[in-house]
């Protein structure tokens, strides 16, 4: 007992056969969670938002994200591999630093994965409308928009986040074979993008490389600079916190999960600096940052219509696999934290037919398409990484309280350099959370505020820990 709550141990980590997850899943499963995570909204549609910001200068703000999360990456695949059970950072911290911090950081959570899936099913619904008036199909724009663009409800993002519900709900094995196939059929939309881009690069559109400064500031009542770029764009990479989630899935945790999560950010980092340069090089970023679907915008612009056609579909076939991995992984942690009694404890029922929770998970569908139906792209986006952002301090502390802590606790993956690699990972996210606009942060905080009431209130009195001690 500390005086930020209960530390639940990490032996005790195990629950009974009827508030357990099934373990179906291999390793190949989890890079394919990773990449179907990390490469989707962030690179088909925030390149435009992150151009609008930052300039050309949006290559070197999607470097910097990368570095930050590739320093709390390597402080995830220690701790998921040391605690193999679902919860992520929220499990970590409830084992290390105590129960009130945990359940901040889980409230924090749960705000990531429905906004990141929210978000990305705004993004989707923009290639759909492209797609479509491409081939000439006009749909009412008042069904296309939500009411701060000028709509009435984001009708085809409603649709496809009650679609990917009802995927996960069918089981999670099922949901990640399907999703190794998008993964696919994304990267190759994306390869396919380079190899048409690359040629049309122009060393003018580059400059000035850095037309807003470097530090995030307000500029014409926008919020411009590379880390105001960085701050959204970041949004673009995390995924493989997704795959520390998937822990308790997991066939052979000791050796999947950090090929899932590291294998998963060097593949996508790669990715990402490709398309970036390939599509600032091609075209003005002032004319990206205007366009919901810049790739395909890109594509158009350079006399390909039939390659833009494909990779914008390509795009609405793949970008559900974000959804679904995103979707995934707040309904883990919503489980998890039932099975604690933070949450009613009867939400962390699994089906015995497919080994996954379904009530939480339609909960979430739900709550994630009202979100996507009402909601600018901007700013989900931008409250869901002030809820990573805390996720990921938290687990970069982790790192290193329990390495101090605790060294001679057998571990199956050893980060290197553990102190600098969680100062990494604390000092990036602490300043990427400070490049976020003033009003996102406001809203973080009173996002918060009802999260700590919540606690206090009815999670506090109703912890299985709480109880175990009283029984004890």
């Amino acid at each position: 007992m500390t005086i930020l709550g209960p530390i639940k141990p990490i032996e005790s980590q195990a629950a009974d056969a009827a508030h357990r997850l099934r373990p179906t899943l291999s390793w190949y499963h989890l890079i394919a969670l990773g990449v179907g995570a990390i490469v989707g909204t962030g690179i088909y549609t925030l390149t435009g938002v992150g151009a609008e910001r930052a300039g050309p200068a949006v290559i070197l703000a999607f470097a910097i994200a990368g570095a930050v999360c590739a320093c709390a990456a390597l402080a995830y695949a220690e701790m998921a591999t040391l605690i193999p059970t679902s919860g992520s950072a929220y499990t970590y911290t409830y084992s290390v630093i105590g129960e009130t911090v945990a359940w901040v950081v889980g409230w924090s959570l749960i705000l990531e994965y429905s906004l990141a899936c929210s978000a990305v099913a705004v993004g989707w619904s923009g290639y759909l409308v492209g797609w479509l008036q491409s081939a000439g199909v006009w749909l009412p724009e008042a069904l296309l928009s939500s009411p701060h663009a000028g709509g009435l409800v984001n009708m085809p993002a409603v649709l496809v986040s009650l679609t990917v519900a009802g995927l996960l709900m069918a089981g999670t094995r099922e949901s990640a074979t399907l999703n190794i196939v998008l993964v696919i059929i994304k990267l190759t939309a994306l390869a396919a993008f380079v190899v048409m881009a690359l040629p049309a690069f122009d060393i003018a559109n580059l400059k000035p490389f850095m037309p807003y400064g470097f530090i995030s500031h307000v500029e014409g009542g926008e919020t411009r600079g590379v880390m105001a770029a960085a701050a959204i764009i970041f949004f673009a990479f995390y995924g493989f916190d997704a795959v520390a989630t998937s822990a308790e899935e997991t066939r052979n945790p000791g050796r999947d999960l950090k090929i899932g999560i590291i294998g998963s950010m060097a593949v996508c980092t790669l990715i990402y600096m490709a398309v970036a340069l390939a599509a600032i090089g091609a075209m003005p970023y002032t004319a990206l940052g205007k366009s919901p679907e810049p790739l395909a915008l890109v594509l158009r612009t350079l006399g390909h219509p039939g390659a833009s056609y494909i990779v914008a579909g390509a795009a609405l076939v793949a970008l559900p696999s974000v959804i679904l991995v995103m979707m995934y992984g707040q309904s883990r942690v919503f489980f998890v934290m039932a099975r604690d009694g933070l949450l009613p404890h009867g939400l962390a029922k699994v089906s015995p037919r497919t080994g996954s929770p379904l009530l939480i998970t339609g909960l979430t569908g739900v709550f994630v398409a009202g979100v996507a139906g009402f909601f600018r792209l901007d700013e989900i986006a931008e409250l869901a990484n002030a809820g990573t952002l805390i996720a990921f301090i938290a687990v970069g502390a982790c790192l290193m309280i329990l390495r101090k802590r605790a060294p001679d606790l057998e571990r199956v993956f050893r980060c290197p350099a553990p102190y600098l690699v969680g100062t990494g990972a604390i000092v990036g996210c602490v300043y990427l959370l400070a490049s976020l606009p003033t009003h996102t942060l406001t809203r973080f905080l009173i996002w918060n505020l009802i999260g700590l009431a919540v606690y206090f209130v009815y999670s506090r009195s109703r912890s299985l820990m709480k109880k175990g001690r009283e029984a004890a």
